[in-house]
């Protein structure tokens, strides 16, 4: 049976662990060539060993995302090995160090700005114009439910997932058919129990506790159910969806 994304071709951010490696093989599953992307690239190599594990087609790239010239060969590299661009899932982000507003430093709100909102907007800064020579695409990028709520003692954090939250609708908006065929959309999940997750509950483990009773599903998201969100917003299914901001989070945001 042929698989719904047979012949095309994804890159992934942060493809080393957590959400980006669980998109990545995911991708995979469905038939995708997957460019796996990590700044970490004995991660991305991991990654890229499980695709094969299950017959897919990846390659891994040593991606720093602040870093337009790192981006661009990224990008380059896609198309060099596999002559296309179709899909494009941006998750590569930091949590920076957590403080109030006021005791926020300036190395941290300049780190979380560049990797989080800065390297999304590079991201699609040279991942669109491959897709327009291709007829289009579907680009996801990840954000936050601290994009849509606030965040107390994230100021940096919060910031840049709702900068990303805004760069994903002006795009949608600019590139939509007929002026381009590109979907983008971008997916709010609550803390997922990733690497990063596990480090913050470690440093604070009250906060694990805080946030169950907040969910009221009680229990954390998975990366696995976030790549469900990313490959069905990048499928047919998802035809007539863009400029939407999905939130993936067990019911939080309703309370």
């Amino acid at each position: 049976m042929k698989k719904q994304f047979h012949g095309k071709v994804a890159i992934v951010t942060g493809a080393g662990m957590g959400i980006g490696r669980a998109t990545a093989l995911l991708f995979a599953i469905e038939g995708a060539k997957v460019v796996v992307a990590d700044i970490n690239m004995d991660k991305a190599q991991e990654t890229v060993s499980m695709i094969k594990n299950i017959d897919g087609d990846g390659l891994s790239v040593k991606t720093d995302v602040t870093k337009a010239v790192d981006v661009k060969a990224m990008v380059d590299e896609t198309i060099m090995n596999y002559g296309r661009l179709d899909f494009a899932c941006n998750n590569a982000g930091i949590g920076g160090v957590s403080g109030m507003t006021a005791e926020c430093t300036e190395e941290n709100w300049d780190n979380v700005i560049d990797v989080n909102l800065k390297g999304v907007w590079l991201c699609m800064k040279y991942e669109i114009p491959e897709m327009l020579r291709n007829n289009g695409g579907a680009i996801v990028n990840i954000a936050s439910v601290a994009a849509l709520v606030g965040g107390p003692g994230i100021p940096a954090y919060s910031a840049s997932k709702g900068g990303v939250v805004q760069i994903t609708r002006t795009a949608a908006l600019e590139y939509a058919m007929p002026k381009g065929g590109i979907r983008v959309n971008a997916i709010c999940p609550s803390l997922a129990r990733t690497p990063m997750g596990e480090r913050i509950y470690a440093a604070q483990p009250e906060l694990e506790k805080e946030r169950l009773k907040a969910h009221p599903m009680g229990r954390m998201v998975e990366p696995e159910e976030v790549a469900e969100a990313v490959i069905w917003l990048c499928s047919d299914k998802a035809s007539f969806v863009t400029g939407h901001i999905m939130a993936v989070e067990g019911g939080f945001l309703s309370q």
